[in-house]
């Protein structure tokens, strides 16, 4: 049996103090060997970086010159791009107003092509009226009427009166009259009135022209 009453310093080498103050290291527990290590330290751990939060880390580090030749590439890059887009616009604006300019007149040119055809049968009720045979209330009258009611419908406008000034872009003169008092060119009779749709020519007046006496 073992004795209860043995020695508690009994197999302590010499020169050790068992009774040291502080408490020991569990020699079977290397956690607690370490723990009494950093107990007995007064010096911080050093990580390498420190902890707090500087301007550059929340605005962002100021860019590079590398960085910034790009920005500015790309700022341009998209200015040009912007610039084109702004021409291509433009450009089909105006093609789109041509076209349409366009469409106008090959619509008006082409009705004109159709009212041609009724030009000298407009020319023959102009003669009927001029010779008196238009009588109100007949039957040749009131078919007159329809088809001059028809051509206006179309757009169609006859121009041409005695009086007015001569003009070569509208006027067909046929012959010249030297007349006294006349200060400038202007109409002194009317042959055939013209007609015009819109833009487009469909027959000059032809007119007899007064021109100042030498």
């Amino acid at each position: 049996m073992t004795d209860k009453n043995f020695d508690e310093n009994a197999g302590v080498p010499e020169g050790s103090d068992a009774n040291a103050s502080g408490p020991q290291p569990d020699l079977g527990n290397p956690d607690s060997t370490q723990a009494a290590a950093a107990e007995g330290s007064d010096e911080t751990p050093v990580d390498g970086a420190a902890d707090e939060l500087t301007v550059d880390d929340i605005l962002g580090a100021p860019q590079t010159g590398e960085a910034a030749a790009e920005d500015a590439v790309l700022a341009d890059l998209e200015s040009t791009l912007l610039n084109d887009l702004k021409r291509l616009q433009a450009e089909y604006a105006n093609y789109r107003r041509r076209t349409e300019e366009q469409r106008q007149v090959e619509n008006e040119r082409a009705k004109g092509e159709a009212v041609k055809g009724l030009i000298p049968v407009l020319d023959d009720l102009d003669r009927a009226a001029t010779h008196g045979d238009l009588v109100d209330g007949t039957p040749f009258a009131v078919i007159a009427e329809k088809v001059r009611a028809v051509v206006e419908r179309l757009g169609v406008v006859s121009y041409g009166e005695k009086g007015e000034e001569f003009d070569p872009q509208r006027h067909e003169a046929i012959f010249q009259q030297p007349t006294p008092g006349a200060a400038k060119a202007t109409v002194l009779e009317v042959v055939e009135v013209g007609y015009r749709l819109g833009d487009v020519e469909l027959r000059p007046a032809k007119v007899v022209v007064a021109v100042p006496a030498e």
